[in-house]
Formats: structure tokens, C-alpha cells, sequence
């Protein structure tokens, strides 16, 4: 039977080639929630000093929250700079869910401290005049994106825990962060869309569904 060797990601390769071009501040940008049900897009853009790598950094789906919750510390305590964007429900169905992901980010590059003078974005481009590359599983590929993915994550799920299932009781928002569980679904049948709901996803589900919205 052969054995599968895993390949060793460089997660800096991306800003390495950016260091010896000149770039000194560069920003990963991604974000969480674009498939949910309820809430904000959630984006965040991480600018961390150049030649620091830190272990563990990856796409955020991948870690556990336990892990998450200890890079996003470590993550804030050396970024030289990190800001988050968010767009609520109501914006995403006007604009679209891609057109909301894409403000956030832009959000998230505009609220850092320090001027980038690159972007590094997790599979999309942002509406700003700065030098910027998109990169496919950029999460996975960047440790720049890959800590910008895990303070985004962490950001949403903590609103989804600390203040959203407090504020609309019997949706478990806390255990599915606004996905579309069979948990959710049925609560909604019984209790109807919140406020915060995506009206657009909504009208996407079936027959029995739709008769609620």
C-alpha cells in the first residue's frame, strides 16, 4: 500500500516574493459567514510583520474553535496593524452576497491603523486603488489571509454566541453561527425570519419554506 507523504505548505511564499519587490505592509483580507442564513459578512484585513512566521496559522474552517480562539490572540498581539468589516442582512440583499463580501473586505483594508501597501485577498479582488493579488485557497496558502480568515471567524462567532442568540432566543444561533442546519430550518418554520435574517438566501429553500417569507 503506498503511503500518502503530506506536502509541506510554505504559508510566507507569497510574501516573501512581495518582501524582495519592496512591500513592507502587506495585508491578508478574507472573509466568513458569505453562506450563512443569518447575520453580517464578517471580513478582516491582518498586516503582520514582515519575516515573522507563526505556527499553526491556516484557513479557519480547518482548526478548532479552541485553536482559533488561541491564534486570534496571538494573532492581535503581533499584527502590526488588523481592522474588521462587517454588512448586515439588509445590505447583502440589496447588493448581493458577493458585492457584501467584497465591502466588507474594502471595510476591513479602510479601518487599518497602518497604510498597506499590498493586498493579499482569499479569492476575490476589493474596490481600492492599492496593488493587491487574489489567490484561490488563499487561507490555506497565505499566512496573511490565513490569520485574516481566523480573527474574521472568530469575530462573527463570538457575536453569534454573545449577542445574536441572546437577542433572538430559539434559533441556536450560538451552535450553528447562522448556517443553514436542519436545527435552523425548523426553527424558523416554527418561529419565523428574524430582522437579521437574509431575506435573498431565504426565497432559495424549498416549497414549505417559502410560504413563510
Amino acid at each position: 500500500m503506498k503511503t500518502e507523504i503530506p506536502i509541506e505548505i510554505d504559508r510566507l511564499a507569497y510574501e516573501r516574493t512581495l518582501w524582495t519587490e519592496g512591500a513592507t505592509a502587506i495585508a491578508g483580507v478574507d472573509e466568513v459567514g458569505r453562506g450563512c442564513l443569518f447575520g453580517d459578512v464578517v471580513a478582516a484585513a491582518v498586516i503582520m510583520p514582515p519575516g515573522l512566521m507563526l505556527e499553526g496559522i491556516d484557513d479557519s474552517k480547518r482548526l478548532s474553535e479552541k485553536k482559533r480562539d488561541e491564534l486570534y490572540d496571538i494573532i492581535l498581539a503581533n499584527a502590526v496593524a488588523w481592522s474588521v468589516g462587517r454588512v448586515d442582512a439588509e445590505t447583502i440583499d440589496k447588493i448581493n452576497i458577493r458585492q457584501a463580501s467584497r465591502l466588507a473586505m474594502k471595510l476591513a483594508v479602510e479601518g487599518l491603523a497602518a497604510k498597506s501597501d499590498h493586498l493579499l485577498i482569499d479569492a476575490e479582488t476589493v474596490d481600492l486603488p492599492l496593488p493587491q493579488t487574489k489567490i484561490i485557497k488563499g487561507d490555506m496558502l497565505s499566512q496573511s489571509i490565513g490569520a485574516a480568515s481566523i480573527v474574521a471567524k472568530v469575530t462573527r462567532d463570538r457575536l453569534c454566541e454573545q449577542i445574536w442568540d441572546l437577542n433572538y432566543a430559539g434559533y441556536g444561533i450560538k451552535d450553528h453561527k447562522g448556517y443553514a442546519t436542519k436545527v435552523h430550518r425548523e426553527a424558523l418554520l416554527a418561529l419565523g425570519p428574524t430582522p437579521l435574517h437574509r431575506r435573498s438566501f431565504l426565497t432559495k429553500y424549498d416549497a414549505e419554506q417559502q410560504t413563510l417569507f
